[in-house]
């Protein structure tokens, strides 16, 4: 088993910034100018790459749309584009 655990600390300044240590934004996939998003749950707080969050949160409202259009195998789904390609054409 892996252990995934990492730890690290950080200095609240005076304003309530606090600087994220290197290894902890390699980590997240975060850079100058980037955001993240800060979720707090019983007492914990995550902090996440905001655009990942987006996305967690886009694939979970999104969940059982395809069954419920009816794209229900991958040959369903192929079928749908080539009937949106040949409307695009179309115009």
């Amino acid at each position: 088993m892996v252990n995934n655990t990492f730890i690290d600390n950080a200095k609240v300044m005076s304003k309530g910034q606090v600087t994220i240590p290197k290894d902890i934004r390699d980590i997240l996939g975060v850079s100058f100018g980037d955001r993240v998003t800060f979720v707090v749950e019983n007492g914990s707080v995550r902090i996440i790459n905001s655009v990942i969050y987006a996305m967690e949160r886009l694939q979970k409202q999104m969940e059982g749309e395809a069954l419920k259009a009816g794209l229900n195998s991958e040959e369903s789904v192929v079928d749908l584009v080539r009937e949106v390609r040949a409307d695009g054409e179309e115009q």
